[in-house]
């Protein structure tokens, strides 16, 4: 299997180890929330830690739209209950590919590769509004890290054309925050452009490397899955992907 899982990679991380694993065309499940047998799922997510660093494990947390960002010293178990709750994780140990699964929010992977320190970030809304991605720089620089020497990626996300939010949404966002929506079919209506929000979140935090793979996961239907548009379709439930980083 690990010869064959779909990812994509971002020259701005170099050759530090990491991938953007998609579904294959829906061959390929990476969260434990999602349909699919929670054995199967380990050993998708086991076998992305290997195409990226022989023998690392896959370490990811237990995730919950939150700011907080935990310290990976060594790994702990994969398995579906018992992982720690956190929504990024950063690491300076070899042999521990760090991971997050998402279905529109916005993977981001950093790395500060003189340092020997990388991370990884789900930034939801939420996540991203509240200071996951600040937060995740922070704990970076508490392993060694220097800001000013980060790289950072955003992986596959939901796109602004796809992303039409409300009023009630459109209120956790003021000032400069104004800028990242523009008008939709209606008064009531905005769409917003989580992958540009991150990225201004990143710059203002002091991160000037970083890129944005630019893939919509609600429109790349063959390659990643879409809470939104699972919504759209009426689907019981949505899949997962994976994206991931380790140092060799």
């Amino acid at each position: 299997m690990a010869d064959h899982l779909p990812f994509v990679r971002s020259e701005a991380l170099g050759d530090i180890p990491h991938g953007f694993f998609g579904h294959g065309d829906g061959a390929y499940q990476y969260g434990y929330g999602a349909d699919g047998d929670a054995a199967e799922i380990a050993k998708t997510r086991a076998a992305a830690a290997v195409t990226l660093v022989t023998g690392a494990a896959i370490v990811t947390p237990h995730q919950v739209h939150s700011p907080d960002v935990v310290t990976v010293a060594q790994p702990w178990d994969d398995t579906p209950q018992g992982r720690p709750a956190g929504d990024a994780l950063v690491t300076n140990q070899t042999g521990i590919a760090i991971g997050i699964v998402t279905a529109d929010c916005g993977p981001v992977l950093f790395a500060d590769k003189s340092a020997g320190v990388i991370g990884a970030a789900h930034a939801g809304w939420r996540g991203a509004h509240f200071g996951v991605l600040e937060n995740t720089i922070a704990a970076m620089e508490a392993l060694g890290a220097d800001r000013a020497n980060i790289a950072a990626v955003i992986g596959p996300t939901i796109a602004q054309a796809s992303y039409e939010v409300d009023k009630g949404f459109r209120a956790h966002f003021t000032g400069d925050a104004a800028h990242f929506f523009i008008a939709g079919k209606d008064a009531a209506h905005w769409q917003f452009d989580l992958p540009a929000y991150i990225a201004h979140r990143l710059q203002a935090a002091g991160v000037n490397r970083f890129a944005d793979l630019g893939l919509d996961t609600y429109t790349e239907k063959p390659d990643y899955y879409s809470y939104r548009r699972a919504t759209h379709l009426g689907a019981a439930n949505y899949g997962r992907q994976l994206s991931a980083i380790a140092l060799g």
